[in-house]
């Protein structure tokens, strides 16, 4: 009998363990689909964007249209679509390149960051569904372990998620009270150049994108990430609560 509780107990560890890992991996994999979300799959969110800040006021004289164009090829070069950013358009009705040299190479750096993105996503849903396939292998034609699996996987995605949200909420509400500073901070960290200094006289990529259009990017990004992990933490719950009583019944 103690031998079987020192099983039991062993395998509870290394599940939780693995499912707080699993769920860390997940919650980066929310993270990320939201930012997918809010910059590339939300309908006009640039436009409108452009719209609210005036932007075309910045700009040497342009269309709208043309804007909205440039925008799709950067978005597209973000995600690795595109070869390079030489996007030509009409500016003051001149047919010309739209980004110079040093916001190209920033838009080199900024390409890594976006593609990282997509294979950390890459990672965290394989180690989720890793996960699964071991607890499926685990627990083939094994009554016992299958009732454990139902209480112990939900509480310790509850756990990780639980821990994961909560330090980016902190980080949120540090952001939040000076944007400002945290967002030089966050480019001090993710990049080892100055090209994100742009000049507004003489780079036309910080007009079209001041610092109010990424606090409003992150303050979507943030709501998205916010629902999904509430929703996510609800339906982990609700089978954790289901797996408790299926326990006590039996």
């Amino acid at each position: 009998m103690s031998g079987n509780k020192t099983n039991v107990t062993k395998d509870k560890l290394w599940i939780s363990a693995l499912g707080i890992l699993s769920a860390i991996c997940l919650v980066l994999v929310f993270l990320i689909t939201s930012i997918e979300a809010v910059v590339y799959w939300t309908p006009g969110y640039f436009e409108a964007e452009y719209t609210k800040y005036q932007v075309l006021n910045h700009l040497p004289p342009m269309t709208m249209t043309d804007l909205l164009t440039v925008t799709d090829e950067m978005m597209a070069y973000l995600r690795g679509n595109r070869e390079d950013l030489h996007v030509f358009t009409t500016i003051g009705g001149q047919y010309m390149e739209f980004f110079n040299a040093r916001e190209i190479a920033h838009m080199e750096d900024v390409q890594g960051l976006f593609i990282g993105g997509l294979w950390i996503r890459r990672i965290g849903l394989a180690v989720a569904a890793a996960y699964a396939a071991i607890l499926a292998i685990w627990s083939k034609q094994d009554s016992e372990r299958k009732q454990l699996l139902k209480t112990v996987v939900p509480g310790s995605l509850c756990v990780g998620t639980g821990l994961f949200f909560a330090a980016a909420l902190f980080i949120a509400v540090t952001v939040a009270s000076d944007f400002s500073k945290y967002f030089i901070v966050f480019h001090h960290i993710f990049f080892d150049n100055d090209l994100w200094i742009l000049n507004p006289a003489t780079d036309l990529l910080i007009n079209i994108v001041p610092e109010p259009f990424f606090m409003d990017t992150a303050l979507r990004i943030g709501i998205t990430f916010g629902v999904m992990i509430i929703v996510f933490l609800g339906i982990c719950f609700c089978l954790w609560r289901r797996g408790t009583r299926s326990k006590t019944t039996n």
